[in-house]
């Protein structure tokens, strides 16, 4: 009887109910929530739903998963080192077509526009107290691109990639919700009606060279996201050499779904209740909503501007697209246009801004971390 004794006393020390305490409580029904958000509204479920079961793991007390090895301290580490996201820009660049934007090469400076919202999230961070690198990492959500926001929190301000992980993906998720009210805000029913012309036909030379002329350019620039940028190209390279239809559809499909797991469940193993439930958390979200809605907004007064440029040949609301939300962002650029025009077809014209938005996000990544200019900075600060 006593060995039965001692053996329950063992179990019951050994369980997680005796170190569990109400921030895991919190952050189980935070991952439950998000669970509900995923699979019942269809908020971004293929990403959502990891992350959401991520939260639900870390916060189960005495697991280990940061110190005993095994798959999720793999998993943790490819998160730490960088290693999910430049997989991820793989897998997108083989599913994305830059040809409206060889197209139509000015639509790059509407999605180098829609990174305004990038620097003022970063500004109102400063304002609120966080220091420049934590800034930096916060304003990236900005650019409405999930891996980025992971790959330049984990370099600069690891202790909060998973409160800004989540604020990226959420945004991401609620793109259809936040952007149409900001486009209609920029823009009157003359500029929304705008009907653009067809683009041109764009050929195999150029779909080919791009990514290569790309790569050179971006990481000669800013060595810093070469990872990122490298990768993002090497993945459309695949797509449009016309010869490598296997590697293309390796990384549409098997490669980007695996990664796409481990760099979500990852994410959610980095939202444990200590560092997660901080007033720092709730900053973070709400800058994240201003840095998304800044850059909707400047990409649409851009397009408003370009559109006066061009006597009229440039539908503003394309503008929207310049974050790099795909192909989301496209998509309500159509349904607003369509909405406001029947005849409208905004939605190749609108991919142009959104593929550049991709590179333009990684591009003011690596202009954050390029020179580690926020040291400087920091320094004269300081003096």
């Amino acid at each position: 009887m006593d060995a039965f004794v001692a053996a329950i006393t063992a179990i019951l020390t050994d369980s997680g109910y005796v170190a569990f305490t109400m921030g895991n409580g919190i952050m189980i029904l935070v991952g439950c929530v998000l669970l509900y958000l995923a699979i019942v509204k269809g908020f971004e479920p293929l990403l959502l739903t990891p992350i959401a079961f991520g939260c639900l793991l870390a916060n189960i007390p005495k697991t280990g998963f940061e110190t005993d090895p095994g798959v999720m301290q793999l998993i943790l580490a490819g998160i730490k080192y960088e290693v999910f996201p430049p997989l991820i820009f793989l897998g997108v660049g083989a599913m994305t077509d830059f040809g409206p934007l060889i197209a139509n090469p000015k639509t790059l400076l509407l999605g180098a526009a829609a990174q305004i919202g990038v620097f003022m999230a970063l500004l109102g961070a400063m304002f609120l107290g966080f220091n420049l690198r934590e800034a930096a990492a916060i304003g990236i959500i900005g650019g409405a691109d999930g891996p980025t926001a992971i790959y330049l929190a984990a370099k600069m301000a690891p202790h909060l990639l998973g409160a800004i992980a989540v604020a990226a993906y959420s945004y991401m998720s609620l793109v259809p919700l936040i952007q149409p009210p900001i486009m209609k805000l920029f823009t009157t029913k003359a500029d929304r009606v705008i009907k653009m012309d067809q683009l041109r036909t764009v050929s195999h030379f150029e779909k080919v060279v791009f990514p290569i002329v790309c790569t050179i350019f971006i990481s000669l620039l800013l060595p810093s996201v070469c990872s990122l940028v490298g990768m993002l190209m090497l993945g459309n390279l695949f797509t449009e050499a016309g010869c490598l239809g296997r590697l293309s559809d390796t990384a549409q499909n098997a490669l980007m779904n695996s990664v796409t797991i481990f760099l979500a469940t990852g994410t959610g193993l980095t939202m444990k209740a200590e560092s997660f439930l901080t007033p720092q958390t709730l900053m973070i979200i709400a800058l994240g909503l201003l840095a998304f809605a800044g850059g909707t907004a400047g990409g649409v007064i851009f397009g408003k501007l370009m559109s006066i440029l061009d006597g009229g040949k440039t539908n503003p609301l394309i503008g929207s697209a310049g974050v790099s939300a795909v192909p989301m962002a496209a998509r309500v650029s159509q349904i607003v246009g369509q909405k406001a025009n029947p005849a409208n077809f905004l939605l190749m014209h609108a991919m142009g801004p959104n593929v550049a938005g991709v590179i333009g996000t990684a591009v003011a990544a690596g202009a954050m971390l390029g020179y580690d200019w926020c040291g400087k900075v920091n320094i004269i600060i300081k003096k």
